[in-house]
């Protein structure tokens, strides 16, 4: 869904360089709409989990990647694959390096047989 992380339990240091972006790209391109949508849902969502849970749930890096996949005129259909393209070079390292240490690192994740 775009937000929380394992491990940031504040702003994703990624995910502030993506709004940047995408403002960046809005502006550019003389269209706030979709940015605008997005920050009225991120700080909706941190809003009301504060007033839920108590504690915020932060945008990670994947949330403001669809607002600009929308500014560069990625079509919708190329957006998984375009998530995954950049994603495969860490899957890959991941799996070499469980190789290498004869164990899972995330038992959730592939088994080692299967990298």
């Amino acid at each position: 869904m775009g937000f929380g992380h394992r491990v940031y339990k504040t702003y994703d240091p990624r995910g502030t360089i993506f709004k940047q972006l995408a403002k960046q790209l809005a502006e550019a391109k003389g269209d706030m709409h979709w940015y605008n949508i997005a920050e009225v849902v991120e700080n909706t969502v941190i809003r009301e989990l504060v007033e839920k849970k108590g504690k915020p749930i932060y945008p990670n890096v994947d949330f403001y990647s669809g607002v600009i996949y929308k500014y560069m005129d990625i079509p919708p259909q190329l957006a998984t694959s375009i998530f995954a393209i950049g994603r495969v070079s860490g899957w890959i390292a991941h799996c070499f390096d469980q190789y290498e240490k004869k164990k899972v690192i995330r038992p959730r994740a592939f088994m080692l047989d299967e990298c």
